[in-house]
């Protein structure tokens, strides 16, 4: 992981959601579908992403479609960035 936004958000989810800081999190791992991250954490994940990156997330984009990976998140925060 090279990216600064994924990297971010990585550590962010394995601080914060899954309170274990030394796991890594791959750019293509399932967060939602696997059901590492639940509706709850995912709403926490969606205030973080408009807080930290200035860009707004609509409440219709909080799911496994856009969600699901990191790399989902990180396309979608620079799509947004632009």
């Amino acid at each position: 992981m090279t990216n600064p936004i994924t990297e971010t958000l990585a550590r962010y989810i394995a601080t914060t959601i899954l309170n274990q800081p030394k796991r890594a999190i791959r750019e293509d791992e399932p967060l939602i579908s696997s059901g590492l991250i639940d509706s709850f954490h995912l709403v926490d994940l969606g205030l973080y992403v408009e807080d930290q990156f200035g860009v707004r997330i609509d409440d219709a984009e909080l799911n496994k479609d856009t969600f699901d990976t990191l790399a989902q998140l990180t396309a979608l925060i620079e799509a947004r960035r632009t």
